[in-house]
């Protein structure tokens, strides 16, 4: 018998908590949730990545139900393969808050991910993927990245570190984006006052479930939101400073299994 949890909502990211450094799933974690399930426990993911890029995972996972994609900008229902909200990004908002950027800090290399269950990720000349088994479109020029309606802006510099461009982009962009910065070589742009936890509330509010429901994992800036939200974070052993500082726990590593520790100990 699993004993009770005070948790009935687990919501952990991907890339650099849930997932190892290549892309795959340990079975630790996945017998972990599974346990958790057993119990009662939904899981969410959210995670940065856009819907079309979080498929693949879901089916690894056995997820049928709810994932928040793209920074909070997407709830998508797996089992139904359909956005049940999304919210894009408005595309002459966007140019503004890159030139206001460029005006900063001098060349930065763009991609986007496109709405849509469908959607693609485009990338400039210049723009080097973090995740090099993600599939990305390559465009001619920049103005070709806007061809359709965005969730997000990626942005790259070739010599100002992810904190440094994070901080040049937020004092300049305003209201016009959120600045998140989600992985190494990953700041982005969002629709103003979109977070991982505007979309967790929704897909929660959805499953009849609250945020003193919620245990949050996460590893990058961008999951402060959720932590915030959440009864209780727990950062990864690799986590960013700043979400140390945030954090009521933190674990082992997403190569540790960090995710799988906590869970064992609490659906034990």
């Amino acid at each position: 018998m699993v004993a009770p949890s005070p948790y009935s909502l687990i919501a952990t990211d991907l890339d650099g908590t849930l997932l190892r450094d290549d892309d795959t799933l340990s079975e630790r974690s996945l017998a972990a949730l599974a346990r958790a399930g057993r119990a009662g426990a939904r899981h969410l993911v959210v995670t940065g990545r856009p819907a079309p890029r979080v498929r693949p995972l879901l089916d690894d996972l056995g997820c049928t139900g709810l994932a928040v994609c793209g920074q909070g900008a997407q709830v998508y229902d797996a089992g139904a393969d359909r956005l049940l909200w999304s919210v894009t990004l408005d595309r002459e908002l966007a140019e503004t808050a890159l030139g206001k950027i460029e005006a900063e800090v001098g060349q930065v290399y763009a991609a986007v991910d496109q709405d849509g269950v469908d959607g693609l990720t485009l990338i400039e000349p210049g723009y080097l993927m973090p995740h090099p088994t993600l599939p990305a479109l390559r465009v001619a020029r920049r103005d070709d990245l806007w061809c359709a309606p965005i969730s997000k802006v990626l942005l790259r510099h070739h010599t100002l570190s992810d904190d440094e461009l994070a901080t040049t982009a937020r004092s300049v962009v305003g209201s016009l984006a959120t600045v998140t910065m989600s992985g190494p070589g990953t700041v982005e742009l969002q629709p103003c006052g979109v977070t991982k936890a505007t979309g967790l509330a929704l897909a929660a509010d959805h499953l009849g479930l609250s945020p003193g429901q919620a245990i949050a994992f996460g590893d990058m800036p961008n999951d402060i939101p959720m932590f915030e939200w959440a009864a209780y974070g727990v950062a990864m052993a690799n986590a960013h400073p700043e979400l140390k500082a945030l954090a009521d726990e933190i674990t082992t590593s997403n190569e540790d299994d960090g995710i799988a520790v906590v869970l064992e100990r609490l659906f034990d």
